[in-house]
């Protein structure tokens, strides 16, 4: 049986809250502790924010579906397996957890409440890069859920560890996340002026990728 709609945006909520306290709060950690170097402050980024989005899956999963990103529930929502109404719910509290998650990880390393970030990430390469990031997602998800379900949150926290390295924008790939990192002006941040471009180019890879995989995966006729 579905779970009501109130837990099933509960377990968005949370589970996009904690995605966002894990990104930024280990970006703020991994800089600290990095001495100046990059590579391994994002080495350090990126082994907390698999290892969570894992975790966040297993535990939420099962009551919500795990999305915690507007682009995957963008995804259910074309191949009709979520009511426009509990879409729209569903991208509101994930964007309202987003936020929330980045608050609290001020909170516990010392930063202000909000701060418009200034880290600049523009240009054709990132937005290719954030195209590629959310296609790759939801073709995982998709995949998965086609032959091996009970791998979804393996496959994820894995693809984006490795988006983090192999695409140019460091796979945000989820504009609630886009949104929410646009205020902290920490090692994970983006200037606000820069994410309505990733939100646009994550949202076209969302819906090319749902196409895409659904031509992909359907299951063969006997003809």
């Amino acid at each position: 049986m579905q779970a009501t709609l109130p837990r099933r945006l509960t377990a968005e909520f949370l589970g996009t809250l904690f995605l966002l306290s894990t990104v930024v709060g280990s970006g703020i950690m991994g800089e600290a502790l990095a001495g100046g170097n990059d590579a391994i402050a994002l080495l350090g980024n990126t082994l907390a924010t698999g290892a969570i989005l894992a975790v966040l899956i297993l535990i939420y999963g099962p009551v919500s579906g795990g999305h915690f990103n507007p682009a995957v529930t963008l995804g259910f929502l074309i191949r009709r397996e979520i009511t426009p109404s509990a879409s729209f719910a569903y991208v509101s509290v994930q964007i309202a957890g987003g936020l929330c998650g980045v608050w609290l990880a001020h909170v516990m390393f010392g930063e202000p409440a909000f701060t418009a970030s200034l880290n600049a990430r523009t240009g054709i390469g990132v937005w290719v890069g954030e195209f590629m990031a959310t296609f790759g997602l939801l073709a995982t998800i998709l995949g998965c859920l086609r032959y091996c379900a009970a791998a979804v949150p393996y496959a994820v926290g894995l693809f984006i560890s490795a988006g983090y390295w192999f695409t140019s924008s460091t796979s945000f790939a989820n504009p609630a996340v886009t949104i929410a990192r646009s205020f902290t002006d920490t090692f994970s941040g983006i200037r606000p002026e820069d994410a309505p471009l990733f939100i646009l180019m994550q949202l076209i890879g969302a819906v090319v990728a749902t196409v895409v995989m659904g031509w992909l995966l359907q299951k063969s006729s006997n003809k």
